[in-house]
């Protein structure tokens, strides 16, 4: 195309412009993307580079660019159109000074543009001729109103052609109308570049999926290996890795996926009874670890704790070595800077010393807040404050019951106004929604129903408690009025003893007859006085055996304490208090013995 337009340009009708003007030549001819010459054939610019073609951005319808779509123009840079001759027909540029004619709005993908204004001679090889110039043309669809369709190969072409607007096309050298025509230049929407331009998007869209695709499974962690089905071969292979503690925590693993899967049936469910059972004895394993480890921490407590002490004993001698240095008997022989010296490290020696006493002081005051709290622990009875614990969660229990109760109560009757407003506004007739509504109406009934059979029986148990909590409140009382009659019963013998321990100190009088049961009388009554003196001493002394202890075991701590009670008075006393002291026999054949057990709180009922 360059040559013939080059000889369209050597061959034809002289051109407007004067030829003894050699810059207008040439810049008309590096417009057409051709080398300068004059008349002769001589080149008019000898650094012209054939393979720049025109200017960027001046003329972007000549060959030599290429494919590649030209970089914008800045919006205030004017544009300089120029005449362009083609071998059939010459382009005049529009004036400058009009506006830019309005334009569409680009569709996406737009390859077809519509050129309006064409000459009534035009055919389709001179549309070709102009616009085939720009990029490839697929389809051409001309219109006998002067107007035709053009669709290129790529997008940026149209580009291109948009340049195009405004020009005054002329066929040949023709001053007839009907060889003369304002070309206006618009983009078209058609369908095949929607469709191409659709395609093109799921294709991206596509691509960036799998991107994504491969990103996630790049970070994705590794799946974990898929878990056999059970089998007999299986079950005896898991049940030897459930006893090697090496492969316990992956042989429970598959265990317990065979359970949730549903595996388990009356054929083989002594199998998983000795492969569960297996894995409970695993426990005691636990525990034995738990406990050397635990063995383990106490030991590296117990040696750091030494250490440190050590350490803080080593610092005691250092700073007494500098307390020693800083007396007048040895500080005076110092030097000033040596002085100096000994003052900074003391200070430091002591802060330091201070800061491991400290931390030392830490550990045992954590110590004794562990033992502290494990006192608590043992010593707290659950059962004092476990019956007014349970009526107060029993009473906000209640309330709450109550509260959801209202609620239901609520819903219910504005669902009973809203169909009784329906049913006056609408004819009878049931709908869908209506069904519906009385398909909740009828749950939220039984839930109310259910709430309160549930808020009677809670009230019921919390009654129940109150009663019984009442019932061990006076059988403490009563036990404490006990108790308390008891100790007023013991210091009023205690003070009658004394009396009569006076009498027998009494000179004798000569009737023998008439002094001997009064002496034996007083001899029994101090005697009942004393046994019944050491039936707490008892108490405690069983209390303290749980197991029991025999009568001689019994007599035998008694006589350390007071040496004029024998055996039979023990055995009197303890037989005396059945409710205090219960006498049980233990061991089997020739070890059988009899115990008595303390067995005064049994008595009592907590709850």
């Amino acid at each position: 195309n360059v040559e013939g337009i080059r000889n369209m340009s050597m061959d034809s009708n002289p051109m407007p412009m004067p030829m003894s003007d050699p810059n207008a030549w040439a810049t008309a001819m590096n417009n057409l993307g051709m080398a300068p010459m004059n008349m002769t054939g001589q080149p008019l610019m000898s650094d012209f580079d054939s393979g720049l073609g025109m200017m960027t951005g001046m003329n972007p319808m000549m060959p030599g660019l290429g494919y590649v779509p030209p970089p914008p123009l800045p919006h205030d840079l004017p544009i300089v159109k120029e005449i362009i001759h083609y071998q059939s027909c010459t382009l005049f540029p529009p004036n400058p000074n009009l506006p830019f004619p309005a334009m569409r709005e680009r569709p996406p993908g737009c390859k077809t543009v519509f050129v309006g204004g064409l000459p009534e001679n035009a055919t389709e090889a001179l549309i070709v001729e102009v616009f085939g110039q720009l990029g490839e043309i697929i389809a051409i669809r001309k219109s006998k109103k002067n107007f035709c369709h053009i669709r290129f190969a790529e997008e940026f072409t149209v580009d291109r052609a948009l340049f195009l607007s405004g020009y005054r096309m002329r066929l040949g050298s023709s001053t007839d109308k009907k060889d003369t025509g304002r070309l206006h230049v618009d983009f078209a929407q058609a369908r095949d570049d929607l469709y191409e331009w659709e395609c093109r998007q799921r294709l991206y869209a596509r691509e960036e999926r799998h991107r994504r695709r491969m990103e996630e499974d790049r970070f994705r962690p590794p799946s974990p290996p898929p878990i056999v089905h059970y089998s007999d071969h299986e079950c005896s292979l898991l049940g030897d890795k459930i006893k090697d503690e090496a492969a316990f925590a992956a042989a429970v693993h598959v265990l317990l996926t065979w359970v949730e899967r549903g595996e388990v049936n009356r054929r083989n469910a002594n199998n998983f009874y000795s492969m569960i059972q297996s894995s409970n004895s695993h426990i005691r394993q636990l525990m034995s670890q738990k406990a050397a480890h635990e063995k383990e921490l106490e030991v590296a407590k117990d040696k750091f704790k030494t250490a440190l002490s050590g350490i803080l004993a080593q610092f005691e001698q250092i700073v007494s070595v500098f307390h020693a240095a800083s007396k007048q008997k040895a500080w005076d022989h110092f030097s000033k800077a040596q002085r100096k010296n000994l003052d900074m490290w003391r200070k430091q020696a002591e802060e330091i010393r201070n800061m491991q006493n400290e931390e030392l002081m830490g550990i045992r005051r954590e110590e004794e807040m562990e033992m502290s709290d494990d006192d608590m622990e043992d010593t707290h009875d659950p059962d004092d404050s476990g019956p007014v614990a349970q009526v107060e969660a029993l009473k906000e229990e209640n309330d709450s019951l109550r509260c959801q109760l209202d609620a239901y109560r609520n819903e219910v009757e504005l669902l009973k106004q809203e169909q009784g407003k329906n049913q006056e506004h609408t004819p009878p007739q049931h709908s869908e929604e209506d069904t519906i509504r009385q398909q909740q109406l009828t749950f939220l009934q039984q839930a109310l129903q259910g709430m309160q059979k549930q808020l009677l029986k809670m009230c019921e148990e919390m009654k129940q408690r109150e009663a019984e909590l009442e019932k061990s409140v006076e059988d403490k009382q009563q036990l404490e009025s006990q108790v308390q009659s008891l100790k007023e019963g013991l210091e009023s013998l205690k003070k009658t003893r004394i009396p009569q321990v006076s009498n027998t100190h009494t000179p004798q009088v000569s009737n023998t007859h008439n002094t001997c049961p009064l002496q034996a009388l007083t001899h029994s009554y101090c005697i009942d006085v004393s046994v019944c003196s050491s039936s707490g001493i008892i108490s405690t002394f069983l209390h303290v055996h749980p197991f029991g202890a025999s009568i001689e075991y019994i007599f035998s701590y008694l006589q350390q304490l007071d040496t004029k009670i024998n055996t039979g008075q023990v055995g009197a006393l303890l037989g005396r208090l059945p409710c205090t002291f219960r006498q049980e026999l233990t061991g089997v054949g020739a070890s059988l013995e009899k115990r008595w057990k303390f067995c005064g709180f049994e008595g009592i009922k907590t709850t």
